[in-house]
């Protein structure tokens, strides 16, 4: 577990889900609720449908680092 906790906090392993999440979280939340958005007329429903966009690709590339970084 420890070996899990160090390898999630390297910058490296930070840093590129950040970035992964940032640029596949805002094409899928513009995608999928543009028009909430631009109209300013989220609901609270909209906005954690968003955060929840935003940490799925977070997770993922988190994921595949540890697989990858591990060889597991």
């Amino acid at each position: 577990m420890s070996t899990f906790i160090a390898i999630v906090l390297q910058l490296a392993v930070l840093g590129t889900a950040l970035k992964s999440s940032l640029i596949v979280g805002t094409v899928l939340a513009l995608i999928n609720h543009s028009p909430a958005i631009f109209n300013l007329t989220l609901s609270t429903q909209n906005v954690a449908q968003i955060v929840l966009t935003y940490l799925v690709p977070y997770g993922v590339s988190t994921y595949s680092s540890i697989k990858a970084i591990t060889g597991r």
